[in-house]
């Protein structure tokens, strides 16, 4: 194999894992391409120097979308892996969960709408309308999911051509999609994977945009991918795309009004909607911000590094974050990333081309801060954009490695990292088994109880309210509403109202309080939680003998 610079069929040199060097001796004063050095016949400038950390040279022919280059089976190969994985591991048939349930509602036929809170965006629920708004399947919405998500990651890898080969994005797919966070929301109807795949999209596309101002393809990605992460989680696209907004406004070299109107234009466009929303239901874009804060906890000063370790156990929502720390086998690739991303610098810079290892770094940099400093609790899935981002320069690092151990030396490295690589990905499905058995038991447990709703005359037109509201409404066809809590939407006078014309049921966990609107109601056991049946089917309003375990207002 060899060491020199590859070319695409479009004809684009591309650099090797870590962006560079890649040179043609005997080729004096040849035009550079995406990744390339000048030869050593022509010594740069101190100044020519200093330019790489900031200025990109224009590649020998502009790179084209309708032609992929040789090497690509690979990438699609990951992807395809990727969902067959999904499909293999997180199995179809798993309900839905509690924010899941809230985006499928927003265009489910079956079920009305859930309360939908300040910070949540329209993305999902478009996203999943060609599915579920005429099926009620769950088992077809996660192959649906599957699918895309497979197709998303294939897609954000391409945009990375002419900047990297092919074997470092496929490698790159492999890592990211091997994570167990990734196969377990890749199906899911939530917003974070997408936000990663429109950051890994969108970094790729600004640098070959940025390299090459015929790029017109490249310049839509950027716009197209901000839009899709805007459309998915607002503010969560502010942050991704921070570093590159710096880039295009404070440094000369960067600067370029076209990808300065990609980037503002893509995030105006995805988040126009949400604006609009915010100033018809929300009480204005400011207040609408201030609801969002408080709904996670209020945004500060908060130390969540610990919180995010404690939840790669598999802890899909930690909060509170208690409790031990995984232990070291499903921890100690978190606690490398900062090694290897020092790593993949060095080994760039030297190359004398960190731009491609600094540019996504700083964008998975920024996307984290606020999930890891502002916020007091912990989820795995806030932090994939930042993985997805991080998976570049770390697959750069490994093939890198392997290129660089030559010919005799190279066999043991390929051991020592296939051995490595074993490890960590049976620690993560691992982990991704524990999680989906105990995730899908807990969904078992709310249709069961659904069910039990339906047995006890709960059916639609009906409201729930009380424990684990929002999923078990959803799986029994009813409204769902809250007196309190951050999802507020009502009054306890407004759910006596309706519990006198509609069928109503009051959840209570074993010790749990119940409402004093609900003293009077029947109770009945569904699992492991009580239910109180409102007198619109059958409650009467005589006093019923309550449970000890339940507390009364």
């Amino acid at each position: 194999m060899s060491n020199g610079p590859q070319t695409t069929t479009d004809g684009v040199r591309v650099a090797d894992g870590l962006g560079g060097p890649a040179s043609q001796k005997g080729r004096k004063g040849q035009k550079e391409g995406l990744g390339t050095v000048p030869s050593a016949d022509t010594v740069p400038s101190a100044t020519a120097r200093a330019a790489r950390w900031t200025e990109w040279p224009r590649p020998t022919k502009r790179s084209r979308w309708c032609r992929p280059p040789r090497g690509w089976a690979a990438v699609a190969v990951v992807a395809g892996a990727f969902t067959l994985a999904q499909l293999l591991l997180v199995r179809p048939g798993m309900g839905l969960g509690w924010d899941e349930s809230v985006y499928v509602s927003q265009v489910a036929g079956h079920a009305p709408a859930s309360f939908f809170s300040a910070p949540r965006a329209r993305g999902v629920p478009l996203l999943v309308a060609p599915v579920a708004a005429w099926s009620s399947s769950t088992a077809l919405l996660r192959v649906y999911l599957a699918v895309l998500s497979g197709l998303g990651l294939f897609l954000a890898l391409r945009a990375w051509r002419g900047v990297l080969p092919a074997r470092v994005l496929a490698t790159a797919g492999a890592l990211f999609a091997g994570l167990w966070v990734t196969l377990f929301y890749g199906p899911q109807a939530m917003p974070n994977y997408w936000v990663a795949v429109g950051a890994l999209a969108g970094t790729g596309c600004f640098l070959r945009a940025a390299a090459d101002r015929s790029d017109r393809a490249a310049l839509r990605g950027v716009g197209l991918s901000a839009a899709l992460m805007a459309w998915m989680r607002p503010m969560d696209a502010v942050w991704a795309v921070l570093p590159l907004l710096v880039l295009v406004v404070c440094v000369r070299r960067w600067r370029r009004p076209a990808l300065l109107v990609a980037l503002g234009g893509g995030l105006a466009a995805g988040a126009a909607e949400w604006v609009i929303e915010a100033y018809a239901a929300y009480g204005g874009l400011a207040q609408r911000l201030a609801d969002a804060s408080r709904i996670q906890g209020g945004l500060g000063w908060n130390l969540a590094v610990v919180d995010q370790l404690r939840a790669l156990g598999g802890r899909t929502l930690c909060r509170p974050c208690a409790g031990a720390v995984p232990p070291v086998t499903e921890t100690l690739w978190w606690l490398a990333l900062p090694l290897l991303a020092a790593l993949a610098v060095r080994g760039a810079v030297r190359a004398g081309r960190p731009a491609v290892t600094l540019v996504p770094l700083a964008c998975a940099a920024s996307a984290a801060f606020p999930y890891l400093f502002l916020i007091g609790y912990a989820a795995p899935r806030f932090l994939m954009p930042a993985y997805a981002l991080l998976a570049v320069p770390v697959a750069g690092l490994v093939v890198h490695a392997v290129r660089a151990s030559g010919r005799t030396g190279r066999p043991l490295t390929v051991a020592l990292l296939v051995l490595v690589l074993a490890g960590h990905l049976t620690a993560q499905l691992v982990v991704l088994h524990n999680t989906v058995r105990r995730t899908t038991a807990a969904r078992q447990e709310w249709a069961a109880v659904a069910d039990g709703l339906h047995r006890l005359g709960v059916r639609p037109p009906c409201l729930v309210t009380g424990k684990e509201y929002v999923p078990i409404a959803f799986y029994a066809g009813c409204s769902s509403a809250a007196a309190g809590g951050h999802d507020a939407n009502t009054t306890a006078a407004g759910l006596r109202r309706t519990a006198e014309r509609l069928p109503t049921a009051v959840l209570v966990a074993p010790g749990g309080r119940l409402p004093g609107y609900a003293r009077s109601w029947a109770p009945h056991r569904l699992g492991g939680l009580w239910v109180y049946v409102g007198p619109a089917d059958g409650g009467g309003d005589r006093l019923r003998r309550r449970p000890s375990e339940v507390v009364t207002d």
